[in-house]
């Protein structure tokens, strides 16, 4: 298949948190550099909160700075977070997985738990923790961050086009968080593909993305409806999960860049 270009680099560096596009960036071990590398926690549990319980954490901005992200909530209240350097571990919890996360301190716990109106705390995910990505899918030494359980996920544009068409209202790609957006496919072809190549970095595809109520949260507001869950769930839906995406896996790392041409090797 020819003609198929990364068109879109999307980076989440707080897990639930906003994400933002790139120009181009590394790929690592464990996925995108810096993305889902921070998540918010209970701050009693350790277990990882997200916009299936607080869609309103879609609203708090977030970027990069030399020494670690800004949060930025709609309210106007800013807070720079400097990267932790390991003095406070935290064990914390993603979907059973058991991790141990440096803590960012108290000034960015009070933060949060004042915006989101919970106790909880905000933990990064260092070098130095392994979390296996599941031998089901993937190889003994693939890893991941903070991410629901791969390190990447990839989504063709001819998908989102193919599902707008049948919406009342069209969404937008960033309610599905993907990192990699490739166009100049059919709608899904992405389904069908198993190894991938952008510049010198191949790809594993491992498994559909089985989708949650996440992507009925409006980026913009907040707000969870219905859509467009409701309409993917009459054509995307295999026994009792929607499917929208593929999660890939990167054999090596290096540089990709939004234009760079995708090949399909299988």
């Amino acid at each position: 298949m020819s003609g198929l270009t990364l068109s879109q680099l999307w980076l989440f560096p707080v897990k639930s948190l906003a994400g933002f596009t790139r120009q181009q960036s590394r790929v690592t071990l464990f996925g995108l550099a810096d993305d889902r590398r921070w998540m918010v926690v209970d701050a009693t549990s350790g277990n990882f909160i997200s916009q299936r319980s607080h869609p309103e954490m879609c609203l708090i901005q977030v970027s990069l700075t030399p020494r670690g992200i800004a949060l930025q909530h709609p309210n106007g209240s800013v807070l720079e977070v400097t990267q932790p350097n390991g003095d406070s571990v935290r064990d914390v919890t993603v979907w059973g997985d058991h991790c141990r996360g440096w803590d960012a301190g108290d000034l960015a716990a009070e933060w949060l738990s004042e915006q989101l109106a919970v106790s909880c705390r905000l933990v990064y995910f260092p070098e130095s923790e392994v979390r296996q990505v599941d031998l089901e899918y993937a190889n003994t030494g693939d890893k991941t961050a903070f991410s629901d359980g791969f390190p990447l996920l990839l989504i063709s544009q001819a998908s989102l086009d193919d599902l707008n068409q049948r919406l009342e209202s069209p969404v937008s790609m960033v309610r599905f968080r993907p990192n990699l957006v490739v166009s100049g496919c059919e709608p899904f072809a992405e389904d069908g593909w198993k190894r991938l190549r952008i510049g010198e970095i191949t790809f594993r595809v491992v498994k559909p993305c089985s989708r949650c109520a996440i992507p009925n949260v409006d980026p913009a507001t907040g707000k969870r409806g219905k859509e467009p869950i409701s309409t993917l769930s009459k054509y995307r839906r295999q026994g009792n999960k929607i499917f929208f995406g593929q999660n890939v896996i990167a054999d090596n790392t290096g540089e990709i860049e939004v234009g760079m041409p995708v090949e399909v090797i299988e």
